[in-house]
């Protein structure tokens, strides 16, 4: 069944605010900046703290497109173009799990040189001049989809002297509104040696004997996950209406698998949606986050019958190899050799 997306057509972005809660009891750990620590601000309406950052998040979102298991897509979305880097046989990274996507150095800095030249050679054309959007969108969707999502910048010298970058399409952070400090702390136990002296071998500072220490959890009147997708964005790719549809659906199949997980982001942070029901836009009236099933429907001996499989078995290159496929997704294998 087609998910009708023509509500947004006019729409520069698509919002979403969702409420959330602590999973367990009434604390949560944030995310900590080194020399900052938890990052506390002033709002107009009192003290708030940012719980997870959008660069933070934006590697969770794309943690919902992988099964760590058999480092490979998610079944339902296996088709859609990505690099794979092994080493010795073995998996060993890809675009998709690696935080620098197509500029990480386990692929651009790998000696075997065989795709960067392919990738050099095919953004040639870009090297002088304004970088024309479309040719790029164009080779990004052939070999990382999600990059034109979840946003990459190719910083190399030799790739259109390090310009060529697109920003985050799906951007996304969760916040929280009237919070204070709960303080705590622990002890590291040591049953061979409380003090810490008898080895000689220095203490504390290396670890030995018991070791208190405190810590700082946190409490909110309210905790919210802010999400925004860039449709104007999306849109100025200038790719074709079916690529088009399958990068927006891609990013509301992220969203929504994220917050139907149990959205654990550190080993004391566990959120769960506060409400339920549908999850409305913010912005866009009588649009809600389609449930999963109906992103991608049901799955059956490994072919999915929603409307993003379809799409990306559409616009992927399949099991083909003929010239005419030669700038369809694909999946594309590197060997990082040192």
């Amino acid at each position: 069944m087609s998910i009708d997306l023509t509500s947004l057509d006019n729409h520069h972005d698509l919002l979403f605010e969702v409420a959330l809660k602590v999973r367990q009891g009434h604390r949560f750990q944030p995310t900590g900046f080194p020399d900052l620590g938890a990052a506390e601000f002033e709002t107009p309406n009192g003290r708030s703290l940012l719980v997870e950052s959008a660069q933070s998040m934006a590697n969770w979102l794309e943690k919902t497109c992988w099964e760590d298991d058999v480092n490979d897509l998610k079944e339902e979305l296996r088709g859609l173009s990505y690099v794979k880097v092994m080493r010795e046989g073995k998996y060993l990274t890809s675009s998709i799990t690696d935080s620098h996507r197509l500029n990480s150095p386990y692929i651009l800095e790998s000696k075997d040189k065989t795709f960067f030249n392919a990738l050099k050679g095919e953004l040639g054309a870009l090297d002088k001049g304004p970088i024309d959007r479309k040719l790029l969108a164009q080779k990004l969707l052939k070999y990382d989809a999600s990059s034109l999502v979840h946003g990459v910048f190719l910083a190399k010298e030799q790739l259109a002297g390090g310009r060529l970058r697109v920003a985050r399409a799906l951007m996304a952070f969760i916040e929280a509104d009237g919070v204070k400090v709960a303080p705590s702390g622990g002890s590291k136990q040591d049953h061979v040696d409380p003090t810490g002296k008898a080895f000689g071998q220095g203490g504390a500072e290396k670890g030995f004997g018991h070791v208190p220490f405190p810590r700082d959890e946190y409490t909110a009147e309210k905790i919210t996950l802010y999400a925004s997708i860039d449709l104007a964005q999306i849109r100025g790719y200038g790719l074709d209406a079916d690529a088009t549809k399958m990068l927006v659906l891609l990013a509301l199949f992220k969203l929504r698998a994220f917050v139907d997980s149990p959205m654990r982001l550190r080993t004391a942070c566990s959120f769960e949606l506060k409400d339920v029901g549908p999850i409305a836009s913010k912005n866009v009236t009588g649009f809600r986050l389609p449930e999963r099933k109906e992103i991608v429907g049901e799955g059956k001996d490994g072919t999915w019958s929603g409307e993003l499989p379809e799409l990306i078995r559409k616009l992927g290159v399949g099991k083909d190899d003929k010239p005419e496929n030669a700038e369809k997704m694909r999946m594309t294998p590197v060997v990082f050799t040192v």
